[in-house]
């Protein structure tokens, strides 16, 4: 372990798992890798933890799960590009879709395999993500009447990700209404796809709208944490992962640079705040493999100043013993952390943590 670090506790993250099914009855699970790029570890723990499917984005991803014979359906959680139809239809059991071009692509290429395709109909509730409008319903349900290879399994809406927008009884009864008027149109029963992470708040506290019977669920497995207020869920496990890096370089620098200030790498102008000659170190660890603003320090006395493509700048006077060039420095990543971290081939990943972190780290 020369480099950069991720280390990943799979059985934190089946008990995670096991406690929000067991806290979610009558709701079906599918539990979400794609932040670790389907780690195989992950995955499995989820399956393990109770999640009766599993989701992805990304098709590469979903191969990698299959090859795995999990034993549970696998789910597309992004409307394909027509143009991978073919490819949808042999790797996914369900698709979430929004666009009437990529259902009938799914549906030639599953005639050709003489197959069912089960689709997710996503409704956009507000979030401006993925999703048909409401009142599009009626003629999307009217063309899928004329398709039989697609088998419509439920609709589904995501809350969150991208407009900040909050489940709430309000939304989500729309969307269960919404459902209902489908099933009287197609004849059968729907499943009911609440959204994701962010609709535990609301499922916890018992306000979750009778109708609700699934939810994708990644971050708040993987983390333990409120994807509403980032804040602990009791009873799980926050440590699941731990990012460790190297200290490269430790010595005493001015806090303010000196001379004229221009932008940064990334095209944005520093700011800083004269605080003196302050210790400082630098973890081999970079913008390319982590999201610097995620990672909070283990270590009582660190903080993070910033990074460059490749360096990790830290704050560390105040540390207690003072790191020293060699040391590897621990850091608790946030969601955006593990993405970069799990996507980036500098950083090594190993199963299990060399540290308890949950007691030392500060509260999230």
């Amino acid at each position: 372990m020369s480099g950069p670090v991720l280390h990943i506790d799979p059985e934190k993250i089946r008990d995670n798992a096991r406690e929000i099914c067991r806290r979610l009855p009558g709701i079906d699970v599918v539990g979400v890798a794609k932040v670790t790029c389907a780690h195989p570890a992950v995955a499995r723990a989820l399956v393990e933890g109770g999640t009766p499917g599993l989701g992805d984005s990304r098709l590469l991803n979903l191969r990698m799960l299959r090859r795995q014979n999990l034993g549970v359906p696998l789910w597309l959680l992004r409307s394909p590009d027509p143009a991978w139809a073919a490819e949808v239809v042999d790797t996914a059991d369900v698709s979430l879709v929004a666009e009437l071009d990529a259902v009938r692509a799914l549906e030639a290429a599953a005639a050709g395999r003489r197959r069912l395709h089960r689709i997710i109909l996503m409704i956009d509730l507000g979030d401006l993500r993925e999703g048909i409008m409401p009142h599009e319903l009626e003629g999307f349900l009217a063309e899928l009447g004329c398709l039989r290879r697609i088998e419509l399994a439920g609709l589904g809406t995501n809350l969150t990700c991208f407009g900040g927008v909050v489940p709430t009884a309000e939304n989500l009864g729309e969307l269960v209404s919404l459902a209902r008027r489908a099933e009287d149109a197609v004849g059968h029963g729907l499943l009911v796809s609440g959204g994701n992470s962010s609709t535990l708040d609301l499922a916890f506290a018992g306000g979750l709208p009778p109708g609700i019977t699934g939810l994708r669920i990644g971050e708040s497995i993987l983390l333990g944490v409120s994807t509403v207020t980032r804040r602990p869920h009791p009873g799980l496990h926050t440590d699941a992962f731990m990012l460790e890096a190297p200290v490269v370089e430790c010595r005493v620098k001015p806090s303010l640079p000196r001379g004229l200030i221009a932008q940064d790498a990334f095209g944005h102008v520093p700011v800083f705040t004269d605080r003196g000659p302050r210790l400082s170190a630098i973890c081999a660890v970079g913008r390319q493999d982590v999201v610097p603003e995620g990672l909070t320090p283990l270590d009582p006395g660190i903080v993070v100043v910033g990074a460059s493509s490749d360096h990790l700048l830290l704050d560390v006077q105040d540390a207690e013993p003072h790191p020293r060039v060699g040391d590897r420095l621990c850091f608790l990543p946030s969601y955006g952390a593990v993405l970069t971290a799990s996507t980036s081939p500098y950083v090594e990943k190993v199963l299990g943590t060399s540290i308890t972190a949950t007691e030392a780290a500060p509260e999230i």
